[in-house]
């Protein structure tokens, strides 16, 4: 069972008591991400999300990092391009510890100066890693075309111009705008006491006030997610060519996303998906071809990756074509259909044997849905998945007007006309 409630500022609050082992995950979630951003603040987010971890009022940067070691516990934060989320994972009896750490951090963060030019160097360092990574690279160029024109498409890091030109100012004012009570939710999953959980809750953050600002969020381009054909190429000194094939996919809030689910592990989401079988064991093409979906709020894509030698793209694409073109015509197979089933329902119940995934699954269904789905109403979602809901999933996804297509190599010589006339056709 879950206990769901509210702080009296307005967090709010979930938690799932496990008795039978030892740890405690507690993870703050943010609705705000790089999608809250325009073109000039683009890694904003990102930012912040390493300055609270540079020192508080009562706590410098070592501090902050010896509390959580000295008890064996993690400590940790990541932004994406809707949420940001903080959170410790430890011992069962120090979870007040984590407690009074992530409130301090998010209540009582300095943001002095001279950290946040330190910082502009180690974020500048983490934006060429991900530059120099061609797999990193292609997914981030499928997203600029795929949501261009909208704040999906900004990196969740930002760029080396908007992260060299960021301000203190802009950052306590994007804080203020955004770090509220409203926009937060406290998940804890673990071998705790709810009643006294919540309680010290109250104490932690129950003084977090909403001092929101006058909105200064005016510059993002209006929403439309209009996707169309478009091919682009980045030329990089690399062995293979990472190749990522972008189809419409469905918002998270849809109820055919376990369909959607489903369709993925079938077609590209799994070691015996008929992708990988076809391309890898059948064909020899490429060592690395995978399908995974990328939802949001509004809307979502479906991704196709793959890298492999320069002279085996065309060959490639051309057997994808060929599983597309079958899968769209002749749909599944029940017995296939069956099979991804229990496939799904053994990947989720093995997922949230761990408290961290449970943790952020209850956080992030609240935050989404204003509801926590039990594992069972899971399980009973995706056994009802029918042959009619694939097909309605299948017709989206496998829209040619919608496929846009990212390369990261050395393309040269790659001809894009044919890759075009092979998908887009």
């Amino acid at each position: 069972m879950y206990l769901i409630d509210r702080l009296d500022n307005g967090i709010r609050v979930v938690m799932e008591k496990i008795p039978y082992i030892n740890s405690v995950s507690i993870g703050i979630i943010i609705d705000c991400g790089s999608k809250n951003e325009n073109r000039d603040n683009n890694g904003t987010t990102h930012f912040i999300e390493h300055m609270l971890f540079k020192g508080t009022k009562e706590r410098d940067a070592k501090m902050i990092a010896e509390s959580i070691d000295n008890i064996g516990g993690v400590l940790n934060a990541f932004t994406s391009k809707e949420t940001t989320m903080y959170y410790a994972k430890v011992l069962n009896n120090h979870i007040e510890v984590a407690m009074d750490i992530l409130s301090d951090m998010i209540g009582n963060s300095l943001f002095n100066e001279e950290d946040i030019e330190k910082e502009k160097s180690v974020i500048l360092e983490e934006l060429y890693m991900y530059q120099d990574s061609p797999e990193d690279l292609a997914v981030e160029l499928l997203n600029e075309m795929m949501f261009e024109g909208t704040s999906l498409e900004y990196p969740v890091i930002g760029t080396e111009e908007t992260i060299k030109s960021i301000k203190r100012e802009d950052i306590l004012n994007y804080f203020s705008n955004n770090y509220i009570p409203e926009n937060m939710i406290i998940s804890i999953a673990g071998n705790i006491d709810e009643r006294e959980s919540l309680k010290q809750l109250k104490h932690y953050f129950g003084s977090f006030k909403n001092y929101k600002l006058k909105s200064t969020d005016v510059n993002n381009p209006r929403i439309d997610y209009s996707f169309t054909n478009k091919l682009d190429i980045i030329i990089k000194d690399t062995e293979q060519i990472n190749l990522c094939i972008g189809m419409e996919g469905l918002p998270v809030i849809s109820p055919k996303m376990e369909a959607l689910m489903i369709l993925n592990n079938i077609f590209g989401g799994s070691m015996s998906s008929r992708l990988f079988q076809k391309i890898r064991e059948d064909l020899g093409l490429a060592y690395t071809i995978e399908t995974f979906p990328s939802s949001f709020k509004d809307t979502g894509i479906l991704n196709l990756f793959l890298s492999l030698h320069p002279s085996q793209v065309v060959k490639s694409i051309q057997a994808i074509n060929d599983e597309i073109n079958h899968i769209k015509k002749n749909l599944i197979s029940k017995d296939e259909l069956k099979k991804a089933k229990e496939q799904l329902k053994g990947n989720y119940v093995l997922g949230m044997e761990n408290t961290f995934n449970r943790m952020y699954e209850i956080g992030k269904s609240l935050l989404i849905f204003d509801r926590v789905f039990s594992q069972e109403e899971i399980i009973n979602k995706i056994d009802s998945i029918t042959m009619e809901d694939i097909g309605e999933v299948n017709n989206i996804i496998f829209n040619r007007k919608k496929f846009n297509i990212a390369l990261v190599g050395k393309a040269d010589n790659i001809n894009e006309d044919k890759i075009k006339q092979i998908l887009f056709q």
